[in-house]
């Protein structure tokens, strides 16, 4: 079911499955922001991912002594589990609960909240994860929103480019063909707070930076100007990726990463793992702006 709710500035809508936006739509130019899933290039909008990034390596991990099968980006995406716990004018709660059937691919006992709230133009993504179990649970978390790119009449998608908010000097990390990281980074941004948007950027898969100072980036046409920012203060890596050729770009921020090639499999070793003590819970947020 589709959940919908605006003020003054913005109008979002959410799709309780998997607890995804669909929707950024500006009042003031009636511009639709989010990419609206064309399958002919890709289905997703704006998948949560949980308690994985990415890939595993074979396509399990050990906890405990035991295996599990987690699938790529994890559990929650395209999931018909989240309920819709509350709904304000300017918000709305979602929240996904384990069950037996999620402890057979993740074997803990968590609660996943999905608060998105609207003030004036922005738009807050807040995750909220609690550890119901009796033992330390270890996870990932990120986000996946993509972005229409270009968005004006007359422009091409290399008209764009993300602007960092500090001068960069950073690698990006390969995506294999099995999905995991290699182990030799690829000079990509070199004192600039550019990256140039063009339709080959994308054709090795994602670009990950991990070692951005930034906390900040924006979409920026250079025909018509800043078009929306991300605010991920709270996300330690960030992703950038497009099928190729396709008219969007997603801007990903994540707390973990997918396996690497040298990974040993153990999802208590796994990079960016995230761990939470019984009983406690967490907040993560970004935002996203649109100008």
């Amino acid at each position: 079911m589709i959940h919908q709710i605006e003020n003054s500035e913005l109008a979002i809508k959410v799709n309780a499955i998997g607890m995804e936006l669909t929707s950024i739509i500006s009042k003031s130019t009636g511009i639709e922001h989010l990419w609206q899933g064309d399958p002919s290039f890709w289905n997703g909008q704006a998948p949560i991912l949980f308690p994985i990034i990415g890939a595993l390596k074979d396509g399990k991990t050990e906890y405990d002594g035991k295996f599990y099968k987690i699938p790529k980006h994890g559990i929650v995406r395209n999931s018909s589990k989240p309920v819709l716990l509350d709904q304000t004018a300017e918000s709305l709660t979602f929240s996904m609960q384990w069950d037996d059937e999620t402890l057979l691919a993740y074997p803990f006992k968590f609660e996943l909240k999905i608060i998105f709230s609207l003030k004036r133009r922005t738009l807050e993504v807040l995750h909220e994860v609690t550890n119901h179990g009796s033992e330390t649970m270890y996870f990932s978390l990120g986000g996946h929103p993509a972005f229409n790119c270009p968005i004006h009449k007359g422009e091409v998608y290399e008209d764009y480019f993300i602007k960092f908010e500090e001068k960069e000097t950073d690698s990006t990390w390969p995506v294999l063909e099995n999905g995991l990281i290699g182990n030799e980074p690829l000079p990509m941004l070199k004192a600039t707070d550019k990256l140039q948007l063009h339709d080959n950027l994308f054709d090795k898969d994602a670009l990950i930076f991990k070692n951005l100072k930034s906390r900040e980036v924006s979409l920026v046409s250079e025909k018509n100007g800043p078009v929306l920012s991300m605010s991920f203060q709270d996300f330690d890596y960030l992703g950038i990726w497009a099928k190729p050729k396709a008219p969007y770009v997603c801007i990903e921020p994540w707390l973990g990463i997918a396996d690497s090639i040298d990974s040993d499999g153990k999802l208590i070793h796994k990079e960016g793992i995230i761990l939470l003590e019984s009983n406690k819970k967490t907040q993560k947020s970004y935002t996203i702006t649109i100008h």
